[in-house]
């Protein structure tokens, strides 16, 4: 990569902010699959934010995302299971949990969605 191509794919992300969230049952790798979206995220610019309890999370909006930092996925690697959590969600079904998903990433000006 030259450096002008360093320069560029840092500037990638910005003014733009990226939630990462984990569905379904625990699996390997995907904390590490969190880290990679969170430092890529970061490298290029963006923000980056942790949906706690999966989709649920994401219709309950509040505490359940928080940004995420650098740092906050340095220990990340050796840990099992998904370490942002994971739950089913009844709401997310129906249209309306849906909208309110959608209304607590716009109000966070939250541009992309990662579901793992």
């Amino acid at each position: 990569m030259t450096h002008e191509e360093h320069h560029a794919a840092k500037t990638l992300g910005i003014g733009k902010a990226i939630a990462v969230l984990t569905s379904g049952g625990d699996a390997q790798g995907m904390n590490a699959a969190v880290r990679a979206v969170v430092r890529v995220g970061i490298f290029t610019g963006a923000r980056v934010f942790f949906v706690h309890e999966g989709y649920q999370g994401l219709v309950d909006g509040g505490d359940h995302i928080k940004e995420a930092t650098w740092e906050s996925v340095s220990m990340m690697l050796q840990l099992g299971g998904t370490v942002i959590g994971s739950a089913r969600c009844k709401d997310f079904r129906e249209r309306e949990g849906r909208l309110r998903a959608a209304y607590n990433l716009v109000k966070r000006g939250i541009t992309n969605l990662c579901v793992i």
